[in-house]
């Protein structure tokens, strides 16, 4: 099965592509597209639709897991701003075909590092050794997307997985 982890964000949206089966995880390709926050918003989401477009076309995930909305964010505009992009998303997903799961932060830090109070630098550090990777996934967005990726292959498989 392949997995398609998005982190998702209206500056940096995070991606990353994994293939499960009996045998384990496999990281096939991993990284962000950025907007330009000079931008007006409606030219941000569509650089955002054309990327995520692009990745669902090269890469044919089978299933498409995103990070949900905080409820409590203490900035409501971060909020509403992840949320456009969150919903361009949705969009070209459900436009591709693709099934979309939505897991909230603190199950994904949970399903990756144990605990879902996880610090980003922790949540690195697992998936550098969970793949062997030589340096920390950087920025952050890239390891929270293949936690994300792995969290939904966790899911899936009952709680076997990472």
């Amino acid at each position: 099965m392949r997995i398609l982890g998005i982190d998702p964000g209206l500056h940096i949206c995070g991606y990353a592509c994994v293939d499960v089966d009996r045998d384990g995880e496999k990281l096939i390709e991993a990284g962000v597209f950025r907007t330009d926050e000079n931008q007006p918003l409606e030219e941000r989401l569509n650089r955002i639709a054309e990327d995520i477009g692009t990745i669902l076309k090269n890469l044919r995930p089978d299933i498409v897991a995103v990070e949900q909305l905080y409820s409590h964010y203490e900035h409501p505009r971060t909020a509403i701003l992840m949320g456009h992009a969150r919903g361009v998303i949705l969009q070209k997903c459900a436009e591709s075909g693709i099934e979309v799961k939505s897991f909230n932060p603190t199950r994904i830090k949970k399903a990756v590092t144990g605990s879902g109070r996880a610090k980003k630098e922790q949540v690195q550090r697992t998936i550098q050794t969970v793949f062997g990777l030589r340096e920390l996934p950087q920025p952050p967005d890239v390891a929270d997307a293949i936690a994300i990726a792995l969290c939904c292959a966790n899911s899936i498989a009952g709680g076997k997985i990472a």
